[in-house]
C-alpha cells in the first residue's frame, strides 16, 4: 500500500513529538527554562522597566523565601509525598527565633540554632507520623499544618516582633549589598549556596539516589535493599531545616516576626516545584528546576503587575501555568510506558 504525502507529514509530526517527549523526560529543567526566558522577553517588550537592574533585583529578593521553602517541598515531592505545612513550620520557627531572643533574652545565635532545631523536629514530626505511623503524607502535613499555625498564634499572642527589638544577626538576610546595578540580599546568597549544596547532593550522592529511587517505585528500592523508611524520614527531617532557615530569611524580608503571615507559602512552594518539572508522582525532576519555577512565579506576578493587570488575574495565570505543567507532566511520564 502506497504512503500517501499526508501519511509521512503525520508519522514526522508524529516522530518529533516522540523526540520531544524523550526530551523533557530526560531534561526535565528545559521545559521550565523555556517558560522563563519567554516570560521575560514578553515582559521586557511590554514594559522597558522590567529588564532594568533594579527590578530583576526585586524579582530575585521575592521569591527568596518562597524558593527556600520550595527547596524542601522538592525533596520531599522527589518522594511522591507532600508537605502541607510547609509554610507552618517556617513561620513559627521565625516566630520561635524571635521569642527566644527577645522574650527570653537569649544571645542571636543560640536563638537561631534553637529555631533551627525547633524547624528541624516539626520536619522530623511529619517524618515520624509518615514511615512509622504509615500516615498518607497528605493527611499528616494537612494535620500539622493546623497544629503548628496554632502553637504559633499561642506562643506569639499573635503579636509581632519588630526587627528593632531584636538582635541584628536575625534581621541580617535583609541587608543587601551591591553588585554593578544589581542589589542582593544576604538570604538570596543563603537561598542559592543551599540550591547548589541539594543539587550536587540530590545528583553525586548515595542518599540523592535514593531519594529518586524511593520516589520512582518505593517496593522495587526496598526490594534493592535501600532502607526507603529513612530514606523518607531523613527526607522530612532536612526538610523541616530547609523551611527553618526560610522563616530566618522571612525575618530579614519583613524586617520583623509575624504571626500572621505564610497562609500562601504552603501552595507557593508546591506551585514553584511543579512549575519546575519536579513531577508530583515522584522520581523525576530536580532543585534547579523548582529555582526556575520559583523565579516564573515571581515573574509572572512582577511582569503582569507592571503591565498593570489586577491581582486576580495574576492568580489566574499562575493557576493557568499550574495545569499547564501537571498536563505536560502527565504526557511526559508516558515514555516511561
Amino acid at each position: 500500500m502506497a504512503t500517501t504525502a499526508a501519511d509521512f507529514e503525520v508519522r514526522r509530526h508524529d516522530s518529533f513529538g516522540l523526540r520531544v517527549q524523550h526530551t523533557l523526560h530526560g531534561n526535565p529543567v528545559l521545559g521550565p527554562l523555556a517558560v522563563l526566558i519567554l516570560a521575560i522577553i514578553a515582559f521586557s517588550i511590554v514594559n522597558v522597566r522590567f529588564f532594568s537592574a533594579a527590578n530583576l533585583s526585586l524579582v530575585l529578593l521575592q521569591v527568596t523565601v518562597i524558593a527556600t521553602i520550595a527547596l524542601g517541598q522538592t525533596l520531599i515531592i522527589l518522594t511522591a509525598g507532600i508537605d502541607l505545612s510547609a509554610g507552618a513550620i517556617a513561620v513559627f520557627s521565625s516566630v520561635l527565633m524571635a521569642q527566644f531572643c527577645v522574650k527570653a533574652g537569649m544571645p542571636a545565635v543560640l536563638a537561631l540554632l534553637l529555631g533551627f532545631a525547633c524547624g528541624t523536629a516539626m520536619g522530623a514530626l511529619n517524618g515520624m507520623l509518615v514511615t512509622r505511623i504509615k500516615l498518607p503524607p497528605f493527611i499528616v502535613t494537612l494535620g500539622t499544618l493546623t497544629i503548628f499555625f496554632s502553637l504559633n498564634s499561642v506562643v506569639s499572642n499573635s503579636e509581632t516582633v519588630r526587627g528593632s527589638d531584636m538582635p541584628p544577626l536575625m534581621t541580617w538576610t535583609g541587608d543587601a549589598f551591591g553588585i554593578g546595578g544589581f542589589q542582593l540580599t544576604y538570604g538570596s546568597i543563603i537561598m542559592l549556596l543551599l540550591f547548589g549544596y541539594f543539587f550536587y547532593a540530590l545528583g553525586r550522592t548515595a542518599w540523592g539516589r535514593h531519594v529518586y529511587a524511593t520516589g520512582d517505585d518505593v517496593e522495587a528500592a526496598r526490594l534493592a535493599g535501600i532502607r526507603t523508611g529513612r530514606v523518607l524520614f531523613s527526607v522530612y527531617t532536612v526538610a523541616g531545616l530547609l523551611y527553618a532557615i526560610g522563616g530566618w530569611i522571612l525575618i530579614g524580608r519583613l524586617a520583623s516576626a509575624s504571626p500572621n503571615v505564610g497562609t500562601e507559602y504552603n501552595l507557593d512552594s508546591i506551585t514553584a516545584v511543579v512549575l519546575g518539572g519536579t513531577s508530583l508522582f515522584g522520581g523525576r525532576g530536580g532543585v534547579l528546576g523548582t529555582l526556575i519555577g520559583a523565579l516564573i512565579v515571581g515573574v509572572f506576578r512582577n511582569g503582569l503587575q507592571l503591565a498593570g493587570v489586577e491581582v486576580v488575574w495574576q492568580g489566574f495565570a499562575i493557576g493557568l501555568l499550574v495545569l499547564i505543567a501537571v498536563s505536560l507532566d502527565q504526557w511526559i511520564r508516558k515514555v516511561k510506558g
